[in-house]
């Protein structure tokens, strides 16, 4: 196992490697907008992750798969929030906020860590993954203090990949501390999706976020939705317009280790795992029109992303103490069937 630690300045416009084997490859390269980005490659497939910029993975591709989102954006843009530059396959929202914001809330969309200016980044490469790792330490002046540890973990010649966080509170008083690990999935007509979590525990969201803007069509659709069971096929995508949100809670009482799985039209298996103790919450978010389409079957959260003020109300913000800290693990893959 070796280390690589990455500097801005060893950074080009042209794509640089900086190691081939047989089973692995990394390159560096500068968007023309100037964000930094490593691309990390195995036998099946990359991922293209911004070192620099909250740890985004900005691209992900395996077996031939595309696996992000439809967007406006053609490569990432510098951003302070993740608004401004909507494009990116995977992004760690939070940490001491996440959610959409309602107007007595007093933070941006997701939080303040998704286009964190990481102060520290580097590689770690042994015979059978590679990892890309950050550091970022937030404090503020007669507020929080904590530190970030996300990293980015790619198996060997497999579509298979690890999305952690951990995060410490350095400050000698408690921490509030809301997370999701927001993966923008492509849209894949036709897929069908399942879990090992019954359809009851799946509820519609009923709240309209100020984002959202009603059609007539799309609220007489929604309403449908109340007393159905959730969507499980992805047909009829003219109705994802707005977005279609189910939400789920206290996932704990239900599995240990929740599965979600996704089967294309093609035969490909998408399948997300993770820990329940860690994410006792999960978003399932759908959307289709000109300008963007996800199917995001589902987002692993501590909470509901509906802003810091509605956690609170329902007692589902986290508290760290002192030096406490907690680290989150999603696991991602892709097989052919």
């Amino acid at each position: 196992m070796f280390t690589i630690p990455l500097h801005k300045d060893h950074f080009k416009k042209e794509k640089t490697n900086i190691l081939k084997s047989d089973d692995f490859e990394i390159n560096t390269f500068i968007y023309n907008s100037g964000v930094h980005a490593v691309e990390m490659k195995n036998n099946k497939g990359h991922l293209v992750i911004l070192p620099f910029m909250g740890q985004m993975i900005w691209d992900a591709e395996f077996l031939g798969v595309d696996l992000c989102m439809k967007n406006a954006f053609n490569e990432p843009k510098v951003a302070d929030q993740i608004v401004n530059t909507y494009g990116c396959y995977s992004f760690h929202a939070g940490l001491l906020r996440m959610g959409c914001p309602t107007p007595q809330d007093d933070h941006v969309l997701h939080g303040e860590f998704p286009c964190a200016s990481m102060d520290y980044a580097w590689l770690i490469v042994d015979e059978n993954s590679m990892t890309l790792a950050g550091s970022y330490e937030y404090i503020m002046g007669f507020g929080d203090h904590y530190i970030a540890t996300p990293t980015v973990v790619l198996q060997k010649d497999a579509g298979i990949f690890d999305i952690t966080m951990t995060v410490q509170n350095l400050a000698t008083t408690k921490m509030p501390l809301q997370y999701m690990c927001h993966t923008n999935a492509a849209f894949f007509e036709g897929a069908v999706m399942t879990q090992n979590i019954a359809d009851s525990a799946i509820k519609l969201r009923e709240s309209v976020p100020a984002h959202v803007h009603p059609t007539p069509q799309w609220s007489a659709y929604n309403n449908s939705l109340k007393n159905s069971p959730p969507i499980s096929v992805l047909d009829n995508k003219e109705m994802y317009d707005p977005e279609i949100v189910y939400c789920m809670d206290d996932l704990s009482t239900h599995v240990d280790i929740a599965k979600f799985e996704m089967i294309t039209a093609d035969q490909f298996k998408l399948t997300t795992e993770f820990n329940t103790a860690e994410f006792n919450s999960a978003t399932r978010w759908i959307l289709f029109n000109g300008d963007q389409s996800v199917s995001a079957n589902v987002l692993p959260a501590t909470c509901r992303p509906e802003g810091f003020i509605a956690a609170t109300e329902k007692g589902t913000v986290i508290y760290l103490e002192p030096n406490e800290a907690r680290t989150f693990k999603v696991t991602k893959t892709i097989v052919k069937m």
